[in-house]
């Protein structure tokens, strides 16, 4: 218990990497994926964190693997390749260095 530490808005230590979607990155993913589900399209997800990049996986059934996967990377070698859209195998379907763009352009029942 000697490894725990509260901390409540300390201004003064700026976290270097954030290893996970922003607020207003998750609010958008949350939004298509309520409408999804209330299409009947999707019934559950799932949340991937690693050191290279965070991923919200989207599953038509619980018992299946992951139709698609929404990946954030941190350090992407090119700057299109900040968002991507992955299918099951972790083939890029599509890729753009704005979220909102992204989910907005797709076709998901044509992807």
């Amino acid at each position: 218990m000697n490894n725990l530490r509260l901390v409540i808005n300390n201004v003064n230590k700026q976290i270097e990497d954030k290893h996970f979607f922003e607020k207003d990155e998750l609010k958008i993913i949350l939004d298509l994926y309520a409408k999804m589900v209330s299409e009947g399209s999707w019934k559950d997800y799932g949340l991937s964190i690693s050191s290279k990049q965070v991923g919200f996986s989207v599953f038509k059934n619980s018992a299946e693997n992951a139709l698609y996967k929404i990946c954030k990377n941190f350090k992407p070698k090119n700057k299109n390749l900040k968002y991507l859209i992955t299918d099951t195998n972790g083939k890029i379907l599509k890729n753009s260095p704005e979220l909102g763009l992204l989910l907005k352009n797709t076709d998901w029942k044509k992807l």
